[in-house]
């Protein structure tokens, strides 16, 4: 008797469900339909673009001096600081003198003894030029004369030479910088000795101007070449650097120089730009300095043109991509939506530049791609105005401190912030 009801109470329950998913079918389809989905548009039309191009470079030094001894002798006096900037002519290295001086003093006595012999010799020609006339004189005698006189001058030269020489190396004593710039680390202390064959005591580096070396395609400097004919050619172009946190470089260069072969491997060529380099603020003497630039540092050269161009162009957010390549879609006299494949050309983060696939004045979808399906009916309207990059940073900060700084109870603000919010960057989310 129990299993009895409880089957009849079963077959109820099932009853029950069926008839109210039936009744909720016949109410759904029952409803109105939705209409279209409402899509924000733009037109593509003719906008002006200052071209840029990036690539991966390398800073080097205009100037860089390995410093080596001229002469072997002991390290006296290290007189600069490492990881400063010298200036040229100032003294960096004592070796000891008095090795030197020793050998500039003798040599300087042969000068003497050499000066007094082709005195004597000048006064033994003379008297035998003397006698010469008279019959105790003899041709013989003024030839001697005369070739003694010569030699002894040929002596006086030899120990002048010789004197030259120890004064010389006497000041290779002295290790003077030849250029300005950052000095190394020094590669002996006080009280070694170094010789021509030690290798570099140090190296300095100049400092301002510097270089900015990068490869680019060869077609890239065609192009530039033919663009910027009447300019200058790609010395024309523009040079600025972003360092390697991502910030822009305040000082932007020009290219100077075109390396004259092309690497048959990458069909690329190298390109060198010259740009300031200054410092960061002033310092005093012996005092470390900074720059923003590094021998060796790796940059992004960042190429511009010197004039805007006129471009086809749509907001960079209209582009989608798949594995076939770049598309938008477009709104035709229907308002259907039609899938288009484009081809892109050199583009902004804001401005994505059209070089084939799409005319002037076609509309294009910008807000609302996740509705839209390629032949579907859509509700075309303005297109959200994209967020200028001030709001974008200062949104993403805003993100940021809330991140690092959540609320304590969900749904009201921390102590001492605001409530009002802004809708300005509403269209960042497509």
């Amino acid at each position: 008797m129990v299993r009895k009801r409880f089957g009849w109470v079963l077959l109820a329950w099932i009853a029950a469900l069926a008839w109210q998913g039936a009744w909720r079918q016949t109410a759904h389809a029952q409803q109105p339909g939705a209409g279209p989905p409402a899509v924000g548009v733009v037109q593509a039309g003719k906008r002006e673009i200052t071209e840029k191009s990036e690539f991966i470079g390398r800073v080097q030094s205009i100037d860089r001096v390995d410093l080596t001894a001229r002469v072997t002798a002991f390290v006296q006096q290290r007189l600069f600081v490492e990881g400063t900037e010298v200036q040229r002519g100032d003294l960096l290295y004592q070796l000891e003198r008095p090795p030197f001086e020793a050998v500039v003093q003798q040599q300087a006595a042969a000068v003497a003894q050499a000066q007094a012999m082709l005195n004597n010799a000048n006064l033994t020609l003379s008297r035998a030029e003397a006698l010469l006339h008279t019959p105790a004189g003899q041709q013989s005698n003024v030839d001697n004369a005369r070739a003694q006189q010569l030699s002894q001058q040929a002596q006086l030269m030899s120990a002048q030479a010789q004197l030259r020489q120890a004064e010389i190396n006497l000041g290779y004593t002295e290790i003077r910088a030849p250029i300005a710039g950052k000095i190394g680390r020094t590669n002996f202390s006080v009280g070694n000795v170094v010789s021509p064959s030690s290798g570099p005591l140090t190296t300095i580096f100049s400092q301002d101007a510097i270089y900015v070396l990068f490869p680019i395609a060869v077609r890239t400097a065609i192009e530039l070449e033919k663009r910027y004919a009447d300019k200058g050619g790609i010395n024309a172009v523009v040079l600025r650097l972003r360092l390697p946190d991502g910030t822009l470089y305040g000082q932007q260069g020009q290219i100077d120089y075109v390396e004259p072969t092309i690497a048959a491997n990458t069909d690329t060529i190298i390109v060198r730009g010259k740009i300031a380099n200054p410092k960061h603020h002033e310092t005093g003497p012996g005092e470390p300095t900074d720059r923003w630039l590094t021998d060796g540092e790796f940059v992004t050269a960042i190429v511009e043109g010197v004039q805007p161009v006129q471009v086809l162009g749509i907001p960079r957010a209209a582009v989608l991509s798949d594995q076939q390549g770049n598309y938008v879609f477009v709104v035709n006299a229907q308002n259907h939506a039609e899938q288009r494949r484009i081809q892109l050309g050199q583009s902004t983060p804001e401005t994505a530049v059209v070089t084939a696939g799409l005319k002037e004045g076609e509309t294009v979808i910008v807000d609302g791609l996740q509705r839209v399906r390629p032949g579907i009916e859509v509700q075309p309207g303005p297109a959200t105005p994209p967020a200028s990059s001030a709001a974008r940073a200062q949104a993403a900060a805003a993100e940021a401190t809330t991140a690092t700084n959540p609320s304590p109870v969900s749904g009201s603000p921390p102590a001492g912030t605001s409530t009002t919010g802004s809708t300005s960057g509403s269209g960042a989310g497509r």
